[in-house]
């Protein structure tokens, strides 16, 4: 079990951040594009699904970032 908190399972830390991130960033980062585009005008249930794909990849790119940083920050700061 030790094992697992080393430094060559760095890369199964960091998809398992992501994966945790991907979700909530992903609905936080709808919301603020929904609320935004209902401030034009009304918003379809297309431009509402358009707008999910577009916080799904915004969110992706955003948490497999976050997650390589930290992960890699955390197991190279080790003895």
């Amino acid at each position: 079990m030790e094992a697992l908190f080393t430094r060559e399972y760095w890369l199964l830390w960091m998809a398992l951040l992501a994966i945790a991130l991907f979700f909530p960033v992903r609905k936080l980062i709808w919301v603020l594009y929904v609320r935004r585009a209902k401030r034009g005008g009304e918003v379809d249930e297309a431009e509402m699904h358009r707008l999910r794909r577009r916080a799904g990849f915004t969110a992706a790119l955003i948490c497999l970032l976050f997650s390589f940083i930290y992960t890699h920050q955390l197991f190279q700061a080790g003895p």
